[in-house]
């Protein structure tokens, strides 16, 4: 089975998950954190070569204070977690999104993590949080304008280059958990012909046996990137 160069996941349902079972929605919050190292398993396993998961949107700072303050704090233990964790793995880090729009210590913990696995090369970690796909777009424009091209000049290529994603091949396959049926201002240029595979399962639960099914589903499809 040959697997998508670049996989892209919607990591929902964790407070669902933590709700159906009696519990705060914080403890569904840290049940999804702890799924994540068992996915990058899965992805290094399976010949994957970059995996982009979708933590914080520009969106989610409208959640309650308490709440986002939770978030923030395991984000940051996790960003400190993970140095010997994705080392030891062979996985580089690499932040996607607004950082400067974070609280500095978390800057710090991402740039430093992204220092430390640097040199690693069986994959490469996209976390994106305090990420929308729309301020992304309209961030590349506005650099393309303050770089002086002229409008004849802003192109494909003038807008990949600027992006939060440069460098990164396209989506392949784009993963969301919980039933949910949309992608959420995730990667919408990245995304453009990447196939889309929807499930049920809360992000808590989406164990390797459900990422190898998508990777299953994925093979099984034949790709004509906007072909007839």
């Amino acid at each position: 089975m040959i697997a998508p160069n670049h996989v892209a996941i919607i990591m929902d349902g964790n407070g669902r998950w933590a709700t159906a079972r009696g519990l705060p929605r914080i403890k569904g919050h840290k049940a999804g954190v702890a799924m994540v190292g068992e996915i990058l398993d899965a992805a290094v396993s399976a010949g994957v070569k970059h995996l982009s998961l979708y933590a914080f949107s520009t969106e989610n700072w409208r959640r309650p204070d308490a709440e986002v303050s939770v978030i923030m704090s395991i984000l940051r233990f996790y960003l400190r977690l993970f140095t010997n964790i994705l080392k030891d793995k062979g996985v580089r880090f690499h932040f996607l999104g607004d950082l400067e729009g974070l609280p500095e210590g978390i800057q710090r913990d991402a740039l430093a993590l992204e220092a430390a696995t640097a040199g690693a090369s069986k994959l490469v970690f996209h976390l994106a949080v305090n990420y929308g796909s729309r301020i992304e777009l309209v961030n590349a424009v506005r650099s393309c304008v303050r770089d002086g091209l002229k409008p004849e000049d802003i192109n494909e290529s003038a807008i990949y280059s600027r992006l939060w994603t440069a460098g990164v091949p396209d989506v392949d396959l784009l993963i969301r958990t919980s039933g949910e049926m949309r992608i959420s201002n995730f990667l919408l240029w990245q995304c453009a012909y990447a196939e889309f595979y929807f499930t049920d399962c809360h992000w808590p639960d989406f164990q390797k046996e459900q990422f190898n099914r998508a990777l299953e589903a994925f093979a099984a499809r034949e790709r004509r990137f906007g072909g007839i």
